[in-house]
């Protein structure tokens, strides 16, 4: 999710769902020790739950990073094992480190150690990688980590093809094998197992709870991000109302106008709420005026409440007693 779950996207998504756990695009730990921390970090204090992803493998510079998060004010901080681009590899992090499960449980010790009891460390992985793949492998991973003080394990329930596959493809050719996922939970049920990939649906999260103890959902909630507007009714046991599309685009407004005068393009907001209106009538010129008009020097809010009227023109015209979409 590099270059997407950026703050302006999460502080989008919290406004549809309260409670789901957001997290942080992978941060390296170096980036952070020698980068521009603040800027990495920075957060709005309504996106918590939230977590920050961390890339590496040294394990005294995740335990930095790790402490710069948790003094940051997140909740959770997860190291990341299963990003499979080669730039990852070449920088020996992400998913080529469950090879070496003796070094993934040093660098959680490490960050265990530096952060407060109250800040979770967390371990995002695949089930394997290339021909290390049997249930028996991802057994052991998990078992090597568990031991260096991590409770909490997401599991992309596909291996990873590090050489020959793109990351597109990693996340497409490899099959889905949920019934290992499973199977962890039943083998560690001390551990908290969250199961990721190939989610798309309410449904199927509903589904996959009844073995795990969490679902994650990437990139179908970035495409069709009201997908969680029932999340926290049907998931939680929260019966609050939930936002309308266009409650979701108003109350955006002050946040945007805060952005615009710290700087920041309207673009680079709006391009994370183009499928707000996925599967809704007028969605397409929605997207096309804030993707034409919101690039273009000078957008403001008046190109968003212009994109939004484009919307509710639509919905009017396909049935002309509806509400505002």
């Amino acid at each position: 999710m590099m270059e997407w779950t950026d703050r302006h996207d999460r502080y989008f998504l919290r406004l549809i769902s309260r409670h789901t756990r957001l997290y942080t695009e992978m941060v390296t730990a170096m980036a952070l020790l020698h980068g521009d921390a603040a800027r990495l970090l920075g957060f709005d204090a309504a996106e918590h739950p939230l977590a920050l992803q961390l890339g590496g493998s040294d394990p005294l510079a995740l335990a930095r990073a790790a402490r710069m998060g948790a003094d940051a004010g997140y909740d959770e901080i997860n190291l990341n094992v299963g990003c499979p681009s080669d730039r990852v590899q070449e920088g020996r992090f992400g998913a080529c480190l469950m090879a070496e499960p003796a070094l993934v449980a040093d660098c959680v010790a490490a960050m265990r150690a530096a952060v407060p009891a109250g800040v979770a460390v967390t371990v995002k992985h695949r089930l394997g990688i290339d021909d290390q793949d049997s249930y028996a492998f991802t057994h052991g991973f998990i078992d090597t980590v568990r031991q260096a003080g991590c409770t909490v394990f997401i599991v992309h329930a596909r291996k990873a093809i590090l050489a020959g596959l793109s990351p597109k493809e990693n996340r497409e050719i490899p099959p889905l094998v949920y019934d290992n996922v499973y199977r962890l939970k039943d083998d560690f049920p001390q551990l908290t197992i969250a199961l990721n990939g190939g989610v798309k649906t309410l449904e199927e999260s509903a589904a996959h709870l009844a073995r795990v103890d969490g679902v994650m959902i990437g990139r179908e909630a970035y495409h069709n991000p009201y997908l969680l507007a029932e999340a926290d009714r049907r998931l939680f046991g929260d019966d609050h109302p939930v936002p309308s599309r266009a409650e979701v685009v108003e109350r955006m407004v002050p946040y945007i106008e805060h952005a615009l005068a710290d700087g920041h393009t309207l673009h680079s907001i709006t391009r994370h709420m183009l499928g707000l209106y996925h599967g809704v009538p007028g969605a397409r010129a929605f997207r096309r005026l804030l993707s034409t008009e919101g690039v273009k020097r000078g957008a403001g809010i008046h190109t968003l409440r212009e994109a939004l009227a484009q919307v509710e023109k639509s919905t009017r015209e396909q049935d002309p007693d509806a509400e505002q979409a």
